[in-house]
């Protein structure tokens, strides 16, 4: 298996493989999923690997203490050896993830072979591919807890123990000094006590993050902005605790705590900073100064951590395990959010990387994540899954959450052995049906082909005869019917438009395909992998691959040109497209969700494939993150060559904003589209499109000419048909990533 480890006496990172671990009594095997970089303490070990001798010596005065007393007892020579030993051998790093149980030891009866726990510490819970685990320093992770929130368990645990340590009461007013990793989650944990929460930190990003995450405020050390809230909240008495979770060697932070604090207030030191108490201020306000060790009661006990002793919760209420159970329970009801402090998700493989990004300063985090590859710890329940069963899809079930990494298959097109379309004759037209003659029929399709010369509008087909006859009657069908089969039937139709409700677009699809029509779907092709593979399978047996999903964007001609303008790329490329959507009239029946798919499912593909056509390539993954209740999506698309795109699909904005924008940055360049009305490109050269007002174009006229142009002539249809599956795959994987709270592989099957 593969192991992040560090050479301290060369400062060398490496991912080592070395032998798996054994499952031993009392304890796990646990197989990884996420585990979490510390930003603070490990970076801080690696930054000590990189010194001088004589700056480790500095940085660890505790162990040159050791050094010179090994010196006394056993003799220069030795002591020498033994320290060089030391040094000059790998070490690991990590102490927080989640995984899944591969192997249960003697003595364990509460968890089961591939059930997902978070684990704790530097010695079992390592950035390493699996782990053994004992006893007490695991816990199941509960039903709905995405796998890679579970992996802050541990670093929650240490925050969670802080605040015990401080005996935070309901309306206090605390101090949060250093807004990292460790910072953020108490000032969280104090928000959910009600506790009011100031916070300190020089960076004004952490400051905002940590306002977003319930702090009433923050700021700069040097600024005014710390002690006017202060005074403001506490009546000018000062805090009643203040909790130290910064590093450095800045006395700053000790001097801090006790100009903020009341009268016999509360000092807990949770980080490793300078702690030169000054004493008068210290003495004359009689401050409590407090440690909190870790994860709480037990660490630090081999009897507990190793051999798996309790202490009796009568005695000792909160204990190491006890303490990552409850923030794992908190992460679940949605108490604490660990989300947002997500900077960075790397996969394993490039750890060392990763280590050496944020040494240097170009990847800057509150916390960063490793993923696994092969993990089957991806398929927990996202947070809020149960709004999610209704917005976007069935939640999983426990057994589920067991299963592999989040998958959407992306099926293999087969076409059978059917011979090419034939060309139509000169002259004659291509004659179209319509199944359906709803708003989008009406306004957006059939205005463009009423009036397209060498087409001729055969046959519409609705439910009720009233619509067909409106239809007919108003772009002059030559007849009108609700009889599907006899259309189907019908030798002389050359292709069908399918442009009914979204749960008939599949099956719709399936039986023209295999009477041997050209079809034209609106999107989406189908709300299940079922249906996929239903259609495909049409396509197999029939060998009729002439199929067309609307996606009509990528033939606007506005951002056609703008493509042609942006040129060829040569490096990944990075997208934004904002979709404005806003709401949804009451009783649309794009909100009848359990019958017809989410809105996102009805709409999405648009985007999806938009994204895909600007860079050249199909997702091969899919991360989804919603807001609360699933009004907004951002759907991050991961593509081959290293490229992504972020949909932003938000129902809360303005209508009065523009529905669509978009940007598309790469090797210098950046292309901007704005709503269909304008564009540019900004590079070496800059051009921008005609600022006279102009219709918004979607592509639609150049869609459907092109459609009827493959149709007549037998060539190719406008899109690849592997390409209408890919998108429809990526736009299903949104709804499985939203019951798993994990990216969603996009597997090619064969």
């Amino acid at each position: 298996m593969k192991q992040v480890v560090q050479n301290y006496k060369s400062g060398e990172l490496a991912l080592l493989e070395v032998p798996a671990p054994g499952c031993r009594p009392h304890g796990v095997l646990v197989r990884s999923a996420y585990s979490l970089i510390s930003t603070g303490t490990e970076l801080m070990k690696v930054s000590e690997a990189g010194m001088s001798m004589l700056g480790k010596a500095r940085s660890r005065p505790d162990q040159v203490a050791k050094v010179v007393q090994s010196v006394a007892t056993n003799g220069v020579p030795a002591t020498y050896r033994k320290v060089m030993g030391k040094l000059d051998s790998y070490t690991p790093l990590g102490y927080s993830l989640c995984g899944v149980v591969e192997q249960v030891g003697a003595g364990i009866d509460e968890v089961k072979v591939g059930d997902l726990v978070a684990c704790a510490g530097n010695e079992h819970a390592l950035h390493a591919e699996l782990n053994w685990v004992p006893k007490n320093l695991y816990a199941r992770v509960p039903d709905g807890l995405a796998p890679r929130h579970a992996a802050f368990g541990t670093v929650g645990s240490i925050a969670l123990q802080g605040v015990r340590q401080g005996e935070s009461q309901l309306g206090e007013v605390a101090l949060v000094i250093g807004l990292g990793l460790i910072g953020q989650l108490v000032v969280q944990l104090l928000a959910a006590s009600g506790v009011r929460v100031v916070g300190v930190d020089p960076d004004p990003a952490r400051c905002e993050l940590a306002e977003r995450l319930g702090a009433a405020a923050c700021g700069d050390p040097d600024s005014s902005v710390v002690e006017s809230a202060v005074a403001e909240l506490t009546g000018g008495h000062g805090v009643d605790q203040v909790y130290l979770a910064a590093g450095g060697g800045s006395n700053q932070p000790v001097e801090l705590a006790a100009r903020m604090s009341r009268d016999r207030g509360r000092v807990i030191d949770i980080g490793k900073c300078r702690l030169d108490l000054p004493w008068n201020a210290y003495y004359e306000k009689e401050l409590d100064v407090r440690f909190s060790r870790s994860y709480g009661p037990g660490r630090y006990d081999p009897e507990y951590e190793l051999e798996g002793r309790d202490y009796p919760i009568g005695y000792v209420r909160w204990t190491e395990r006890r303490n990552l159970a409850c923030f794992l329970d908190l992460l679940a009801r949605g108490r604490v959010d660990v989300e947002p402090l997500v900077s960075h998700v790397a996969d394993f493989d490039d750890a060392v990387e990763t280590y050496q990004s944020l040494k240097d300063g170009g990847l800057k985090a509150v916390a960063v994540l490793f993923r696994y590859p092969g993990s089957t710890g991806e398929a927990g329940q996202a947070e809020g899954a149960g709004e999610a069963e209704g917005a976007e899809g069935a939640g999983r079930t426990g057994e589920a959450r067991q299963a592999e990494t989040p998958e959407v298959a992306v099926p293999a097109v087969r076409r059978g052995g059917a011979a090419p379309a034939p060309a139509r004759a000169a002259g004659t037209p291509v004659r179209l049906a319509f199944v359906g003659a709803g708003n989008y029929a009406t306004s957006m399709l059939l205005p463009h082909l009423a009036k397209r010369a060498g087409v001729e509008l055969s046959t519409v087909v609705t439910t009720t005869a009233l619509s067909a006859a409106n239809a007919q009657r108003k772009f002059g069908f030559a007849g009108a019917t609700t009889d599907l089969d006899a259309v189907l039937g019908d030798e002389s139709v050359d292709a069908v438009f399918v442009v009914t409700r979204h749960s008939s677009h599949a099956e719709l699809t399936r039986k023209a395909l295999l009477a041997g029509k050209a079809v034209f779907v609106e999107k989406p092709l189908a709300l299940t992998e079922d249906e996929l593979s239903g259609v495909l399978a049409a396509v197999e047996e029939s060998g009729n691959d002439r199929l067309q999903v609307g996606f009509n964007r990528r033939f606007a001609p506005l951002l056609q040109e703008a493509k042609k303008r942006f040129g060829a790329r040569s490096g990944p490329a990075s997208l934004r497209y904002l979709v404005n959507a806003g709401r949804l009239e009451r009783g649309s029946w794009y909100l009848q969700q359990g019958a017809e798919g989410s809105r996102f499912v009805g709409e999405g593909g648009h985007f999806i494939d938009t994204a895909s056509w600007l860079l050249d390539a199909d997702p091969v993954s899919v991360y989804t993150v919603p807001t609360p209740g699933n009004e907004d999506l951002q759907v991050v698309l991961r593509y081959p060559d290293g490229s992504t795109a972020t949909v932003s699909y938000v129902t809360t904005g303005s209508s009065g904003f523009p529905k669509e924008t978009l940007d598309l940055i790469a090797d210098g360049r950046v292309l901007r589209l704005d709503d269909f009305v304008r564009a540019s490109v900004h590079g070496r050269k800059r051009w921008v499109s005609s600022r006279l007002p102009k219709a918004r174009d979607k592509g639609q006229s150049a869609e459907l000419a092109a459609f009827v142009k493959a149709v007549r002539t037998g060539g190719p249809m406008p899109v690849p048909l592997e390409s209408l599956v890919a998108t429809t795959a990526a736009t299903l994987a949104v709804r499985t990533g939203l019951s798993s709270g994990a990216p969603v592989t996009l597997a090619r099957t064969r």
